[in-house]
C-alpha cells in the first residue's frame, strides 16, 4: 500500500485557477473602486473569509503620488470589502471612510516593507491589533471569535504603493503560509497595474476637462445684438475630452459673432488644437474679416500647424468650424462652415428648419473654397449652432437625430434657457460618445429711433453740417454730455473720408450698449495710427480720436470700407 499527501498539489491548482481569473475579471473598468471591488470578488470566498482593499487618498484624486510612504499611523481610505457572511462582524469601517493603522500593525508594515506579511493568532502582535480593531469596531461586534490569520499584502505599481489589501480566514481550517503570501503578492501586483491605470485614466481625464474648461468662456461678453444660451457638455466615453467648443464675440457697429467648432479626436492635444484655434478665430473676428475669409485664414493656420507637428496625431489635425455675423441694425446674419452641420433658424411662430448653405471641406483638408449664406431674419428669431455630438446617436441616422433636433427647437418654451434644457433633453443621447457644444441666439433689432444716418458730399464746406447734424441726434437722445467728444470724431472722420477717401461717404451713429460713430466711403486703404512730429501739418486726427474713445477701428466692406468709434454713454 502507497500513501501520497496531495494537499499541497490541490492548493497549487486551486491558487493557479484564481489566477487565472484573476486575469479576465479584475481590470474590466477604467474605475478606480470598481477595479478594488473586482480584486474582492475574486478573493474571497476561495482564498480568504474577509477581504478589504484600501487605497492612499491621493490615489482617488487627480493629486501627484507623494515621494515617500508615511511613517507612524496610515490612514487610508476603504474602497471595497467582502465577506463570507451577510452581516460581515469583521468590518472595521464603513467603505468610504477611513481606516487608521497603527505602526505596528500587519498592514502598515506592508505598505512600508512594501511586502507581504502574515500574522497569525498565537502572535503578540496580531492580538494587539485585533484588541484596538474590536475598539473601534462600528457595531461593537468584536473581530476575535474565530479569526485565526491574515495576510496583508501592499499594492504596488510602477515603483509607487497606492494601497494595502487585508485578507482574513475565519472559516478556512489552514492558516495563510507562504506560498499563499507570494500568491497574494502576485494577485495585488496585477490589481494594482489597472488601479494605477484607471488611476491614471481617471487624472488625465480630470485634466483634459479642465484644460477644456478653462479654455471655453467662462462668461459671455456684453452685447445687444443677441439673447444667448450656451452649454458644453463633455463626453462620457473612455475616448476622453474632445475638441468642442463655442465662442460669442461682439464686433463693430453693435454686431456679433457667432462661433461654434469641433477638433477631430480626443484627449488633451483635441483641447490644446481647440485653444489655439478659438484664440484664431478671436485675432481674426477682431479684424472684421467676413466669415468665408475668416475660415480662409483659419485653414490656412490648421494646414501650418498640421505641418509643424512632429507626431502622428499632430499631423492629423483637422476641425470643422461654423462662423455666423450677425448685424441687429439691418438684422441680416451671414455665415459660413467649414465641414459643420448647417445651423437650424426658428422663426417667432414658425417651425425649425435647417439653413440651405453649402459648407466647405473641414479645416486642414483644403482645395476648395468656403461660400457664405447671407438671411434675413425676423426680430426674435432663433439660431441654433451645434456639434455633431448632439444629432449622433448609435442607434439613429444622421437624418433621424437632425429631425429631433428641429422639432425640439420648434416646441414652444418660456425663455430660452428652458428651450435650451428641452432640446438637450430631448436630443441628446442618454449616453453620448461624443463632446456636445450647443449655442443658442435669440436675434434683437437696433430700431430706426437708435440709429441716424446721414449721407455726407465730398465737399470740406459740409464737414460742418455733419457735426450739426450728430449734436442735434444726440440732443435728440438726451446724451448732451457726449456731445462735445462726438462733434470732435465726426469732424476727424468725415475730413479724414472727404481728403482721402472716395464716393459715397456716409455718417452713422448708433446708440447701443456704446455710443458708436461710423464713417464710411468708397476707398479700400484703411487708415494708420502714428504718432505726428512736432512740426507736422498732419496726423493727429486718429490719435485724437483713440485718446477720446474706448474702441475704434477699420473693417472692409464691399463698397470699400468704415471707420468705427465707440465711447461710453453717460451715466444715467
Amino acid at each position: 500500500m502507497v500513501a501520497v499527501d496531495s494537499t499541497e498539489q490541490y492548493l497549487a491548482r486551486r491558487r493557479m485557477a484564481l489566477l487565472n481569473k484573476a486575469v479576465t475579471a479584475i481590470g474590466t473598468t477604467l474605475d478606480v473602486v470598481r477595479t478594488a471591488e473586482e480584486l474582492v470578488d475574486v478573493m474571497v470566498p476561495e482564498f480568504a473569509d474577509f477581504v478589504g482593499v484600501d487605497l492612499l487618498d491621493w490615489v482617488l484624486s487627480a493629486d501627484e503620488s507623494p515621494t515617500a510612504t508615511p511613517e507612524g499611523d496610515i490612514s487610508l481610505r476603504r474602497v471595497a470589502q467582502g465577506s463570507i457572511t451577510d452581516d460581515a462582524p469583521e468590518v472595521a469601517v464603513h467603505l468610504g471612510e477611513l481606516e487608521v493603522y497603527p505602526a505596528f500593525s500587519p498592514p502598515a508594515r506592508a505598505l512600508r516593507e512594501g511586502r507581504a506579511i502574515l500574522s497569525q493568532a498565537n502572535e503578540a502582535e496580531f492580538e494587539r491589533w485585533v484588541e484596538e480593531r474590536d475598539a473601534r469596531s462600528p457595531g461593537g461586534r468584536p473581530f476575535r471569535s474565530g479569526a485565526h490569520s491574515l495576510l496583508a499584502v501592499p499594492l504596488r505599481a510602477r515603483g509607487v504603493t497606492l494601497g494595502v489589501a487585508v485578507g482574513v480566514r475565519i472559516g478556512h481550517a489552514e492558516d495563510f503560509g507562504d506560498d499563499d503570501a507570494m500568491f497574494a503578492e502576485e494577485l495585488a501586483s496585477r490589481a494594482a497595474v489597472c488601479v494605477d491605470n484607471a488611476r491614471r485614466f481617471a487624472r488625465e481625464h480630470v485634466t483634459a476637462l479642465a484644460l477644456q474648461h478653462s479654455l471655453l468662456p467662462s462668461g459671455l461678453p456684453g452685447q445687444a445684438a443677441v439673447d444667448v444660451f450656451h452649454r458644453y457638455l463633455p463626453s462620457g466615453s473612455l475616448a476622453g475630452i474632445g475638441g468642442d467648443w463655442f465662442d460669442v464675440i461682439p464686433l463693430s457697429g453693435g454686431r456679433v459673432g457667432l462661433v461654434v467648432g469641433d477638433v477631430v479626436g480626443h484627449g488633451i492635444q483635441s483641447s490644446a488644437a481647440m485653444g489655439r484655434l478659438r484664440t484664431a478665430v478671436r485675432t481674426l473676428a477682431d479684424v472684421d474679416l467676413p466669415p468665408d475669409e475668416l475660415l480662409t485664414h483659419l485653414d490656412d493656420l490648421v494646414t501650418h500647424l498640421a505641418a509643424e507637428g512632429n507626431d502622428q496625431d499632430a499631423a492629423e489635425l483637422c476641425a470643422t468650424c461654423l462662423y455666423a455675423v450677425y448685424d441687429p441694425v439691418s438684422r441680416r446674419l451671414t455665415l459660413a462652415a467649414a465641414g459643420h452641420p448647417a445651423p437650424a433658424v426658428v422663426a417667432p411662430g414658425g417651425t425649425a428648419e435647417l439653413v440651405a448653405m453649402t459648407a466647405g471641406p473641414p479645416l486642414g483638408v483644403g482645395g476648395l473654397p468656403f461660400e457664405a449664406t447671407e438671411l434675413e431674419l425676423p426680430e426674435g428669431t432663433v439660431v441654433a449652432l451645434y456639434t455633431d455630438g448632439l444629432v449622433e446617436d448609435h442607434d439613429l441616422d444622421l437624418d433621424q437625430g437632425t429631425g429631433k433636433l428641429l422639432h425640439a427647437l420648434g416646441t414652444p418654451a418660456d425663455s430660452l434657457d428652458v428651450l435650451g434644457e428641452n432640446v438637450l433633453k430631448a436630443v441628446l443621447p442618454e449616453q453620448p460618445g461624443d463632446d456636445v457644444a450647443l449655442l443658442l441666439a435669440r436675434t434683437l433689432a437696433l430700431g430706426a429711433d437708435r440709429v441716424a444716418t446721414w449721407d455726407v458730399p465730398p465737399d470740406p464746406a459740409h464737414v460742418a453740417t455733419a457735426r450739426q447734424a450728430a449734436v442735434d441726434q444726440l440732443a435728440a437722445w438726451g446724451l448732451d454730455e457726449a456731445a462735445f467728444v462726438t462733434e470732435l470724431i465726426v469732424s476727424e472722420l468725415v475730413t479724414n473720408a472727404i481728403r482721402y477717401g472716395e464716393p459715397p461717404i456716409r455718417l452713422r451713429l448708433i446708440r447701443d450698449r456704446a455710443l458708436i460713430c461710423e464713417v464710411s466711403d468708397g476707398s479700400s486703404t484703411s487708415p494708420h495710427l502714428r504718432r505726428a512730429h512736432a512740426f507736422d501739418e498732419g496726423g493727429r486726427g486718429l490719435l485724437l480720436v483713440a485718446q477720446l474713445t474706448e474702441r475704434w477701428g477699420s473693417r472692409q466692406t464691399s463698397r470699400g470700407k468704415t471707420i468705427w468709434a465707440e465711447q461710453p454713454l453717460p451715466q444715467g
